[in-house]
């Protein structure tokens, strides 16, 4: 499907009220001819030959024909606007849920101002061409046809010299939109650049004052709006040199009128009154010309701007769901990854990773940055498909599962939190948001979140600012992991949850955790030892790979990585801690 097909799949829906709409424009627009024909009638009938009686019947069709062209014309206008809107409310209802459906590749690879783009200042451009260009580029083609012929109808003669000067505006028109055409996709282009660099920098706006780059980022600002403001001057300059032909063709109409025209008449084969109603027919011919260079850019910028969202839009995601998925009512959480291998971009980040845990167990995950901790969460909620191998939770293959059923029963606090402008109940609520309040306070006091949300004034009704803004790191953490224990899901994932937390609350948390994990899986991703030296089973990963597993007591005796790392965060410990755990 092309960029335009994709666009009148919208357009149809909307199509009985563009035909009603079109079919209006087409009558009110013909009805311009009348005007004139009586103002040739006044000039012959009433000025020449002095029949006065034709006067006041005259100037009552006038104000007839304007009344009934005024209002109709309203109605017509009206319903394109609200066909625009139609159009644009369901293209960007459209784009928005197909965002929604891409997986986190898609959002690797694009940043988050374009995407805002397309949806601001690519769909307004959709509905200016909707509400706007087609109304105008229609009613002046019936202009232009329609003065044609009642040309033709007055002086077959003086209609084939107005007929010499359509060839040359073919000509400009084809020219124009040639050169004009990647200009306006530069200037989109320069304004999605602009709009994602001011989105990242407001958001990183911490992060500019803290290190006092306030100029630096203004420097780099005037960069990015100094190449918008020239994109959108060289496309200037390409209009700019047509618009000027256009009108000079319109002045050539005026011109062939009164010369070729003005013989005529001397000639007498064209009375006064008929040079008049030619003379009216003429802005039907002109105004359609100076207008298309106009139309044109703004058709161009339609076109540039509908390639970007349906370029967006066209990109297919690579985490489908099945054609037959496997339907589980409730997922127990046994989960087993079986000779797992996962590349990106030709670089392997994990090899062969094999390890099995049943329902109610935990899994420890220690090592160093970029081991691929994380990435083994995220192939298990499947925001990416292995290489090689298989995840499996509850024997199937999270490949043949429901995508989105595996994902509502894992609960997940993230190691990168993100808290929406809501408040701080709604945060919690956020995987069930009709839940009661009792349910979000329960989760809270498990998180050890209770007391600080009610030492604020607002208490759960405190409004969180953007990504969290206003709480401490270990704050926010504490929220993430209310968040995904409300759920009550039957796999629970802690990505590095406690590490902005004091070890006297990490304790806390963790005997809160020892209560709601019994029939639940749970996957602790950590740094620090404490946060996993409880698990059931703990993996040490280095480049990809599991280099030791064990339990913390087992890996501490090892004497291999695990207990170097012990060392280091705890000091030298004895004979005794040794055999003991180190507990």
């Amino acid at each position: 499907m092309t960029a335009f097909k994709w666009f009148f799949s919208f357009l149809k829906k909307h199509a009985g009220k563009m035909c009603i709409g079109l079919f209006i424009i087409a009558v009110v627009s013909a009805m311009a001819v009348i005007n004139p024909k009586v103002s040739g009638i006044i000039v012959d009938q009433v000025i020449v030959a002095g029949k006065y009686e034709y006067l006041w019947k005259c100037v009552a069709i006038l104000l007839g024909v304007c009344l009934f062209r005024e209002g109709f014309q309203y109605l017509a206008q009206m319903l394109f606007e609200r066909s625009s809107q139609g159009v644009l409310f369901d293209m960007r209802d459209a784009v928005y849920r197909k965002l929604l459906r891409e997986d986190f590749t898609f959002y690797n690879n694009n940043r988050t101002g374009d995407l805002m783009s397309r949806q601001t200042g690519d769909m307004d451009a959709v509905r200016h061409f909707v509400a706007f260009v087609i109304y105008n580029v229609f009613r002046n083609c019936i202009w232009l046809l329609s003065a044609i012929v009642m040309i033709f109808f007055v002086n077959i003669k003086l209609a084939l010299m107005f007929l010499t000067v359509l060839p040359f505006t073919a000509l400009v028109v084809f020219l124009q939109m040639k050169a004009v055409g990647p200009a306006f996709a530069g200037v989109r282009q320069c304004f999605s650049s602009l709009n994602a660099y001011v989105q990242e920098n407001i958001a990183a706006n911490r992060v500019v004052r803290a290190f006092a780059k306030e100029r630096f980022e203004l420097n780099r600002f005037e960069k990015e709006n100094e190449a918008f403001r020239q994109s959108e001057i060289k496309a200037s300059k390409i209009w700019q040199r047509y618009v000027p032909i256009f009108e000079f063709i319109g002045t050539v109409v005026n011109v062939i009128l009164m010369i070729y025209g003005g013989l005529l008449t001397i000639r007498g084969e064209m009375s006064i009154g008929n040079f008049v109603t030619v003379n009216g027919y003429l802005w039907m011919l002109t105004n359609p010309l100076r207008m298309l260079g106009w139309l044109i850019n703004d058709a161009m910028r339609f076109k540039a701007s509908i390639d970007k969202i349906y370029k967006t839009f066209s990109v297919e995601p690579d985490i489908k769901l099945p054609s037959h998925p496997v339907e589980k009512q409730k997922i127990e959480g046994e989960v087993e990854f079986r000779n797992v291998s996962y590349s990106a971009h030709g670089e392997e980040i994990l090899h062969d990773i094999n390890f099995k845990t049943a329902k109610g167990k935990s899994v420890g995950i220690i090592g160093g940055t970029g081991s691929g901790k994380t990435t083994i969460m995220n192939l298990l909620c499947r925001f990416y498909d292995v290489t090689g191998g298989s995840v499996l939770v509850d024997g199937t293959d999270v490949r043949e599962l429901d995508m989105y059923n595996l994902r509502d029963n894992i609960g997940m606090a993230m190691q990168d939190v993100f808290l929406f402008s809501d408040t701080i109940e709604g945060n919690i609520a956020y995987g069930d948001p009709d839940c009661p309040f009792e349910k979000v306070e329960a989760v809270a006091k498990l998180a050890d979140a209770d007391g600080f949300i009610r030492a604020m004034p607002d208490g759960y009704d405190t409004m969180v600012g953007e990504r969290g803004v206003g709480l401490s790191g270990g704050q926010k953490q504490r929220i993430s992991l209310a968040r995904a224990l409300l759920k009550d899901p039957a796999i629970i994932i802690l990505d590095d949850t406690t590490s902005a937390v004091d070890m006297e609350t990490e304790t806390l948390i963790q005997q809160s955790l020892k209560t709601v994990s019994e029939n639940r899986t749970l996957f602790v991703i950590a740094y620090r030892i404490s946060s996993v030296k409880d698990c059931d089973q703990i993996l040490v990963m280095n480049e990809g790979k599991i280099i030791e597993r064990g339990t913390h007591r087992e890996l501490i005796e090892a004497g291999g990585y695990y207990a170097s790392v012990y060392h280091h965060q705890y000091g030298e410990f004895t004979a005794d801690e040794k055999s003991e755990g180190g507990n």
